[in-house]
């Protein structure tokens, strides 16, 4: 099985001219898929620097490539009713003719809710209102005229065993969480293969999407031969330095050469 690259085009530090030329300059290098994420302050360096809503940066990536997937590394199911969630990412997909992935996650932030407003709760209170909300998403999606252009593959984050990967075998089609050593990911997929098995669903339909704390290519052979479909790697404003992202995908090239 050959294996993806993927970059997340963090939204933070950065104005919409140099995102624009990072997502453009990605798909020329040969990048399948770019990421944004769903946050309203920045994750790394100065708390308080510049950042853009997720949704927008989404439409804004749509509008500025042609051939890569797209979308976010995930979307927070606590910030928008999940049929406009559904509505929103039908709208992306036909603007993207088709290219768009449809991620989401429980949220986990706290500074995102505290500052605008939306109850933070617990862990579990965030995990109920996604089972909740998951197949609202999914009959919304369905329902829109016109309907997606694209397959519009649900991707959920995360990697909590009792409850998100129930999630996962019950609802997506891909599986995005970060790893930093192959036995972290080995664990979690077999978690995941245990609650597909009891779902009646065969695990090899779910994509992995897998990203790393540290040296990507370091695990790269290993997450490929373990049967990861995408490893994706992430770059922050204010400079957008796709020098990784380079490396990994001539990575991949080299080594879908020698698996065919």
């Amino acid at each position: 099985m050959s294996v993806r690259i993927g970059v997340q085009v963090q939204p933070q530090h950065a104005d919409f001219a140099t995102m624009r030329r990072a997502w453009r300059e990605a798909e020329e290098l040969g990048v399948d898929t770019i990421y944004t994420w769903d946050h309203f302050y920045p994750l790394s360096g100065d708390p308080d620097g510049k950042h853009f809503e997720g949704v927008v940066s989404l439409t804004a990536l749509a509008a500025s490539t042609e051939r890569a997937r797209i979308g976010a590394l995930v979307f927070c199911n606590s910030y928008r009713n999940p049929q406009l969630l559904a509505d929103v990412h039908r709208s992306i997909d036909h603007l993207s003719n088709g290219r768009l992935i449809v991620g989401v996650g429980a949220g986990w932030f706290e500074r995102d809710y505290e500052e605008f407003g939306y109850e933070f709760g617990t862990a579990g209170d965030r995990l109920r209102a996604l089972a909740r909300d998951l197949p609202l998403l999914k009959e919304r999606l369905a329902k829109g005229n016109p309907a997606p252009v694209g397959p519009v593959p649900i991707l959920i984050g995360g990697a909590g065993e009792k409850v998100t990967l129930k999630l996962v075998a019950q609802h997506a089609q891909m599986w995005h969480t970060f790893a930093d050593n192959l036995d972290a990911y080995r664990h979690k997929a077999e978690v995941l293969a245990e609650h597909c098995r009891r779902e009646g669903r065969d695990p090899s339909t779910i994509e992995h999407v897998i990203g790393t704390f540290g040296d990507t290519l370091a695990l790269a052979d290993g997450l490929a031969e373990a049967g990861v479909a995408e490893i994706t790697v992430g770059v922050s404003g204010p400079d957008y330095d796709l020098g990784t992202l380079r490396e990994a995908i001539q990575w991949r090239d080299r080594y879908n050469e020698q698996h065919p």
